[in-house]
């Protein structure tokens, strides 16, 4: 879909241009931004290098069990029929730290990874139906809680922000709302799922 929209937007400016006799204009702008889009990518990629390593070295020191000892409360909680220390767990442990530090695209290997063990280890009741758990996860993964936002700090570094991290409580409250919001949403559209199934099955 994106794909079709960026592509519809490139034609639009073109066609524009030539209309309106701003091709020069277009043709600098186009050079520009690629130059601009491959410094962006150098500066997360320096971020995402130093976090995604250090991550590494967690699952390689056993950090990573440790992370997964500590959330299991919050984890087993969320998510009460996966076993205690079963893969997905710890998956979806790393990835809530992964999320925490801020490292958006760090965080989305672990979150495949987690959603492949969700996936083997509580399949839906069909093969393309996704179980409450892999719902939960999603929904947890996309509003999630950001302790330090370590790529939004990056790009207001680079655009000459002073104090980068000042923008820290609004990032919190933001993220809080908006995880129990998904988190409510999930647990009410169960019920609401549950109730409807018993209905059938009594009429």
């Amino acid at each position: 879909m994106m794909k079709w929209i960026f592509g519809g937007m490139i034609v639009l400016s073109v066609v524009y241009a030539f209309a309106t006799g701003s091709t020069a204009e277009v043709s600098n702008a186009a050079l520009k931004e690629c130059q601009n889009a491959v410094q962006f990518l150098l500066v997360l990629l320096g971020s995402m290098c130093l976090w995604g390593g250090f991550l590494k070295i967690a699952e390689r020191s056993g950090l990573t069990a440790i992370i997964a000892k500590v959330l299991s409360p919050f984890t087993r909680l969320l998510f009460p029929n996966l076993k205690k220390g079963s893969k997905a767990l710890t998956a979806i442990s790393m990835n809530i730290t992964a999320n925490l530090l801020g490292l958006g695209n760090a965080a989305t290997p672990l979150g495949i990874a987690a959603m492949q063990a969700l996936k083997e280890e509580e399949p839906g009741p069909h093969s393309n139906t996704a179980s409450h758990s892999m719902i939960l996860f999603v929904l947890l993964n996309t509003a999630s809680i950001q302790l330090l936002p370590t790529t939004i700090a990056t790009l207001r570094l680079q655009n000459g922000s002073a104090v980068p991290l000042d923008i820290l409580p609004a990032v919190l409250i933001t993220s809080f709302l908006s995880l129990l919001v998904a988190l409510l949403s999930a647990f009410f559209c169960r019920q609401l799922l549950k109730g409807r199934k018993h209905f059938s099955r009594e009429v």
